[in-house]
């Protein structure tokens, strides 16, 4: 079959790719930024169109069989949300009335219980608009999905791992049924092109209903740790939210998101799919297992941290009405070591030189509703397009030219580039790039313009010291 897979950057979509690959269908997959792409088969088509604007969909192949509709804005402001997800909707059905598209299958939300978040309604609202088209549509709902990289999973690591004592809200009482990303995968790919499922809805989750607490001591035993939960009635959403926020790796939209969604239930009302795609699914202990079978291996496809805030990712940093710090060193040894050093900054390791400044930033970030630090990075020394890198973006990595551009997602009166490359043999350049939003702009970079020569060149020095030390060795 001939598969349109929108969402192929997303969290599931680029762990669906591969086993459809393997399932042997053609896969077109349509991307806003197909830079962001990891390599792909030649066989793969790729399709850069945004369907919030409807821009370049008339590229579509006519003779499409499928399609995976993947799209979510769960970063979108919680006023826009619906609308926005409702236009992406409409605008995805009129781009494929064209073709010969004989079924569109949708990840949703469990969306039974009453007074539904933005967030759900979103997903709902999805639904009922899909559906509504003459193609027959096919809707898998999932609470909860335990994968790594997954933002259920990552922010019940942050709750366990770093929080001896837990101050919980009211919420964690709710019940949900928890599935695993490979059980959500298996459901994906058995549903396409089955008669029984044209038309359907269907409700998927793992064998075990627990509440949220008992997750969390789960997780906890799980991880050989002692943890205590102290439930409070006095913890309204936002507060939850800020909790959460201030708590986790999460930004403060998804955190209010997650609150909003976990004020209710999220148990299957049915379980009509084990009858026609029969799956024994795995329980929740054993998904966690798994996941971190996964880390340890350093096995993990996608992240929820690799969703954009922005769009598109322009690769080229701007000439004009800029303020620079440019570093440069010269090396002795190899140029690989030096990129390889560049490669491996920032998470766990660092950035080489006064990381408890580099720290304190994120955390004044974090107060003004930045990022912060606590992303960290998907793998320690493999990067690739898109990839969040603390409270940067990775938009370009070139190996051959030895260069990498960060982009500042980050809280800044205007906008900010970091570029590391080797312009020729011996020589290491830094560059640091400010575009000042106004006078407060200029004021913030001439304020901080001792500070930042400071750290900017420790930093490149520091690069250079440790890939010749490598060398040494």
């Amino acid at each position: 079959m001939k598969i349109l897979l929108t969402g192929a950057n997303g969290y599931i979509g680029r762990r669906l790719l591969p086993l459809l690959l393997q399932e042997g269908h053609q896969v077109v997959v349509l991307v806003r930024s197909k830079e962001r792409l990891p390599d792909l088969p030649e066989a793969v088509e790729v399709i850069e169109a945004d369907l919030a604007t409807c821009t370049h969909l008339e590229n579509l192949p006519k003779d499409l069989d499928a399609a995976y509709f993947l799209v979510h804005s769960l970063s979108q402001s919680q006023e826009s949300l619906l609308e926005i997800e409702r236009r992406v909707a409409r605008n995805f059905l009129q781009c494929i009335s064209t073709t010969n598209i004989k079924q569109v299958i949708y990840l949703s939300g469990l969306v039974n219980a009453p007074n539904l978040s933005n967030h759900l309604l979103s997903r709902k609202s999805v639904e009922e608009t899909l559906s509504k088209g003459p193609i027959p549509l096919t809707t898998l709902r999932a609470g909860i999905i335990i994968g790594a990289g997954s933002a259920s999973f990552e922010i019940m690591r942050d709750l366990v791992e770093k929080l001896p004592v837990m101050v919980a809200p009211r919420w964690v009482k709710s019940q949900c049924q928890p599935i695993a990303i490979s059980d959500v995968l298996f459901y994906l790919v058995a549903v396409l092109n089955n008669q029984d499922c044209l038309g359907q809805s269907f409700d998927v989750g793992g064998p075990d209903v627990l509440t949220y607490y008992e997750m969390l001591m789960q997780f906890a035993k799980i991880r050989g740790l002692h943890r205590w939960i102290l439930r409070v009635p006095v913890l309204t959403p936002k507060l939850s939210s800020y909790w959460l926020y201030f708590v986790t790796s999460t930004n403060f939209t998804l955190a209010r998101s997650l609150v909003d969604s976990l004020k209710n239930d999220a148990v299957c009302s049915e379980h009509r799919i084990q009858t026609i795609c029969k799956h024994e699914c795995l329980s929740f202990e054993e998904s966690l297992r798994r996941v971190f079978a996964k880390i340890e291996e350093r096995v993990i496809l996608s992240s929820w941290k690799d969703a954009l805030h922005n769009a598109t990712l322009n690769p080229h940093v701007p000439e004009h009405g800029c303020l620079k710090d440019v570093q440069e060193i010269f090396f002795a040894c190899s140029p690989d070591l030096v990129c390889d050093a560049v490669w491996a900054i920032g998470g766990n390791r660092g950035w080489y030189a006064m990381n408890w400044a580099w720290k304190f930033r994120g955390f004044l970030d974090q107060i003004f509703g930045g990022v912060g630090l606590r992303r960290g990075r998907t793998h320690p020394t493999r990067l690739r397009v898109g990839d969040a890198l603390d409270f940067w973006r990775v938009l370009v990595v070139d190996q051959e030219k030895k260069r990498l551009l960060l982009y500042a997602e980050m809280k800044l009166p205007g906008e900010a580039w970091l570029e590391f490359k080797v312009e020729k043999e011996g020589c290491f350049v830094q560059q640091a790039t400010f575009r000042p939003r106004g006078i407060m702009g200029r004021l913030y970079w001439y304020l901080l313009f001792p500070f930042h020569f400071c750290i900017f060149r420790r930093m490149a020095r520091a690069i250079v010291v440790h890939a010749e030390r490598e060398n040494s060795n």
